[in-house]
């Protein structure tokens, strides 16, 4: 049998039902109230972070807000720092590029001479200067000993450096360019290395080679050289040629004044002598009938004129000369010496060309001068034609400067012994059988007297040629030296 229900019971049910449900009302109410502000906080403190992540004022309590704030700040630090890594980056490379640019343009203008040489012999890298001291162009990427030839002095002393480690220091060769002629080159040369031993190996090496009692220890510098290894060579040259041509003709312009003080005395005794000689030879002949006596005395005085003639060139040649300045018609020279050519050797056909200024200097000895050439270029070549012929042509040329009259005297002879060369210009040497070996030397002391240069050569197409160089203004100052390599 059930028992009645009491009625404040069957209350009770409704009240508690309703007080739950109003419970949790009021605390998901305040999760959400709570979710909201923590979001809000969140994002004032993300907020604050950004405006200055280093004065983070997060509530170390929140792991959450801390974290994220610690992350915010090391990411914008690392972008500041990539923004000047950037920015060094940058400068750096404008740095090594203007230095580049300074680099090649020292290169291209210094005046020395530069060849930079790799292992394999090619030229990587060259300038201006190089190439005009050598007469070459466009030097780079070619190989040193097909452009210098295999028997060039040069292409030995780069293959010894390169090959050996081998050091040139203010060495001084003949260089033949491509077109004849010789210069004189100054050349330093030295090997470039390449490579580093490693450090364990360094400190062994040098330990050994530091240590006073080590048994055959090497030296720090050969132990460095058996681990360095050699990658080309570089090669500094200055032409000399136009200073080797000027120290040529102050030597020669002292030897010329040293041997007209000594000579002066001794050849006014030779003329004395031969003038006593000749004067008894006379005597014979005029008070003797025809016969061995008289034929004796032609032959005396034939010996002492030839000996007087020799001496009077060398007198002539010794002496100081006296130029007295005055305007030179050289077109008329070129023609008077034309003439007076034609009128001793009439087989002789002389031509001249080209153009011929007037200049100052002493007409006298300035056609004297072309004719001894004239002379000498016909004689030669009588000996291989029964037709000679020589041109005299003449061009005006600018150089350092200054404007030259440039004398060309060629023949159509069998040229110049090589081994004759470098002698023709000596006093007294000669190969022909009757010459006194003056001719050329008056020659050469003429153009230097008046401030300039001669040279001969032999002609590609046959016979020689000799090139008398003249300024055409004299200058108080030491007039440049014309030499053939100045002028390419």
């Amino acid at each position: 049998m059930t028992a009645p229900l009491h009625p404040h019971s069957v209350a009770a049910v409704p009240f508690n039902m309703a007080f739950a449900v109003a419970l949790v009302g009021v605390l998901f109410a305040g999760m959400v109230v709570a979710a909201i502000l923590l979001r809000k906080f969140m994002r004032d403190q993300a907020r604050a972070n950004k405006e200055d992540w280093t004065n983070t004022k997060t509530d170390v309590a929140n792991p959450s807000a801390f974290m994220a704030a610690s992350m915010q700040g090391v990411i914008e630090k690392l972008r500041t720092q990539e923004k000047e890594l950037a920015r060094l980056h940058l400068l750096a490379q404008e740095r090594a590029q203007e230095s580049e640019r300074l680099t090649e343009e020292v290169t291209r203008n210094m005046p020395t001479g530069l060849l930079l040489v790799n292992a394999t012999g090619a030229i990587s890298t060259t300038n201006p200067a190089a190439e005009e001291a050598l007469g070459i162009r466009a030097l780079r990427y070619r190989s040193y000993k097909d452009i210098l030839g295999p028997e060039s002095e040069l292409t030995q002393m780069l293959t010894a450096c390169i090959r050996d480690g081998k050091t040139f220091q203010r060495g001084e060769i003949e260089h033949l360019t491509s077109d004849g002629s010789v210069r004189n080159l100054g050349v330093t040369i030295s090997p470039i290395y390449r490579g580093a031993r490693a450090s364990s190996k360094s400190g062994v090496a040098e330990g050994v080679a530091n240590t006073p009692h080590a048994p055959n220890a090497p030296s720090a510098k050969d132990a460095h050289a058996q681990d360095m290894k050699i990658s080309g060579a570089l090669c500094l040259m200055s032409d000399l040629t136009e200073l080797t041509a000027l120290q040529k003709q102050i030597r020669w312009k002292e030897n010329l004044a040293a041997l007209g003080e000594m000579s002066a005395g001794i050849a006014h005794e030779f003329k004395n002598s031969l003038a006593t000689i000749s004067g008894y030879a006379q005597m014979i002949r005029s008070e003797t009938t025809p016969g061995d006596v008289r034929e004796s005395s032609e032959r005396i005085l034939e010996q002492t004129r030839a000996l007087t003639h020799v001496v009077t060139e060398f007198l002539r040649f010794a002496k100081p000369l006296e130029i007295c300045y005055e305007t030179v018609p050289m077109q008329t020279v070129v023609e008077k010496v034309a003439e007076e050519l034609h009128e001793t050797i009439p087989h002789c056909t002389v031509e001249f060309e080209g153009t011929f200024q007037d200049l100052p200097g002493d007409e006298a000895l300035l056609r004297q001068a072309l004719l001894n050439l004239a002379r000498n270029g016909a004689e030669s070549a009588l000996t291989a034609s029964k037709t000679p012929c020589v041109t005299i042509s003449g061009t005006i040329e600018e150089l350092g400067g200054r404007k030259w009259q440039r004398i060309c005297v060629a023949d159509d002879g069998p040229g110049i012994p090589e081994t004759d060369l470098p002698k023709i210009f000596l006093p007294f040497y000669t190969t022909k059988s009757e010459g006194t070996g003056l001719g050329l030397a008056v020659v050469q002391k003429v153009a230097l007297q008046h401030g300039g240069s001669i040279e001969g050569r032999n002609r590609q197409g046959g016979g020689a040629e000799f090139l008398l160089w003249l300024p055409l203004r004299q200058d108080p100052a030491p007039s440049t030296v014309a030499t053939r390599a100045a002028r390419i």
